[in-house]
């Protein structure tokens, strides 16, 4: 094992005798080669009952949402948005599933996005209600619904405040 970095966080170095695990970059002693074993993962080396090296601390490899940083919770706070997490139920309840506070939420949103997790949702509204305005032909108040606004008012408030035209007038130039 010679500590090379190009191997950081692609497998985990087990040590039999001290019941540890490391990454392969760790600068502990390096151990007889008859007491390792290579896992692929964290995870797998802690099911086989092998606690993480307090020095190397493999919970912070790369690859791993640790080394990613708050950058993993963003993208977390997406796929939620985009799954329609936004549209039953406020940033506070986002937040709390994230296991943040929503003006932190906030904050990580306006430093990796540069928008809130509001207008984030609200885009990804209007997204869903253009495609379904252009694939089909479902009444508007039926798409409002199924796009995830709460009111059909809303959607053509938001609709008509980033096209300038109404909803309607889409669907006759698409048509």
């Amino acid at each position: 094992m010679k500590r090379d970095p190009a191997y950081d966080g692609r497998f985990f170095v087990a040590v039999r005798t001290t019941g540890i695990y490391c990454r392969p970059v760790c600068p502990v002693k390096q151990p007889l080669t008859r007491n390792v074993i290579y896992y692929p993962s964290a995870a797998a080396a802690e099911k086989a009952g092998y606690r993480p090296c307090l020095r190397c601390r493999p919970e912070t490899a790369p690859f791993s949402a640790a080394w990613n940083g708050t950058q993993t919770t963003v993208t977390r706070a997406l796929r939620l948005i985009e799954d329609g997490a936004l549209d039953t139920s406020g940033v506070d309840d986002l937040a709390a599933r994230l296991g943040v506070g929503a003006r932190h939420l906030g904050r990580l949103f306006a430093r990796h996005v540069g928008a809130s997790p509001s207008d984030v949702a609200r885009t990804a509204r209007i997204q869903r209600a253009k495609r379904l305005l252009s694939d089909g032909d479902l009444p508007i108040a039926e798409i409002a619904v199924r796009a995830g606004f709460r009111s059909v008012r809303r959607f053509n408030a938001a609709f008509t405040k980033l096209y300038g035209r109404p909803p309607s007038a889409l669907r006759r130039t698409v048509a």
